[in-house]
């Protein structure tokens, strides 16, 4: 199993470092500055060590958790980081096989370092697109962060409800990075749950470009422009838009 506790460590300090002033928009996240980008983040962290630390069963999310911040204020690079910490050595306690509540499929401890760092890489991805760096993202990074996605996806009540809307049960979507290897095919089926399938396959509409940007592109942070589409590019524009977590 991988420890994500180094990776979460490393994410955070590149976020904390973009994090100069705060006022700076974010594309990507639209009616968001980088002090609500921070904000979301740092509370991500408290969610998850009070779930961890408490050994939460419940469903609880992340609004819920006490911020530290006085009424209306945003974090800071140093509040950010404050969290992460305390984060990291609640985890560095936590049992992995620990029972406790999260919204994926597996409700145990070992489901959360994982989804906390995706959550940095993409979000730190965010701040730098906001001041005009091209994100970079470690090929290996890229590849598990695919399959973290899209081991969740179904398990997220509030993209399932829009996939169930799109009318694309059935459709086919198949991804294939051409500087490493990792190919996946993915499968809309009812409900608006997915299946997905690693290897190469034909798709309703097919995605090729560097693993990094299929990644971004699941997430809604590189346009389907950025890559090569063959196929179907209505359909997928409709399901990476009602996906989009």
């Amino acid at each position: 199993m991988t420890d994500y506790r180094a990776q979460i460590q490393s994410e955070t300090e590149r976020l904390a470092s973009l994090a100069g002033d705060l006022s700076v928009p974010v594309p990507t996240c639209p009616g968001w500055t980088l002090a609500e980008l921070v904000t979301h983040v740092g509370q991500l962290h408290r969610w998850a060590t009070h779930v961890l630390r408490d050994q939460v069963r419940e469903r609880i999310w992340s609004r819920q958790v006490p911020s530290g911040l006085a009424e209306g204020a945003s974090g800071d690079a140093a509040w950010l980081t404050a969290g992460a910490a305390e984060l990291l050595r609640t985890l560095e306690s936590t049992d992995p096989a620990t029972e406790v509540w999260s919204w994926g499929p597996e409700q145990r401890a070992s489901w959360w370092p994982r989804r906390m760092f995706f959550e940095l890489v993409v979000h730190r991805a965010d701040a730098e697109l906001a001041l005009g760096i091209d994100p970079e993202i470690p090929a290996g990074t890229a590849v598990d962060g695919v399959e973290e996605l899209l081991h969740n996806l179904s398990y997220a009540a509030w993209v399932t409800r829009r996939l169930a809307g799109t009318g694309l049960e059935g459709a086919t979507i198949h991804l294939h990075a051409d500087d490493v290897d990792g190919e996946w095919t993915i499968t809309q089926g009812p409900a608006g749950k997915i299946e997905w399938a690693r290897g190469h396959a034909k798709g309703d509409a097919a995605v090729r470009g560097p693993v990094r940007d299929l990644l971004l592109l699941l997430y809604g942070r590189r346009s389907p422009d950025a890559l090569t589409v063959y196929g179907d590019r209505e359909l997928l524009e409709r399901w990476l838009s009602a996906a989009a977590l």
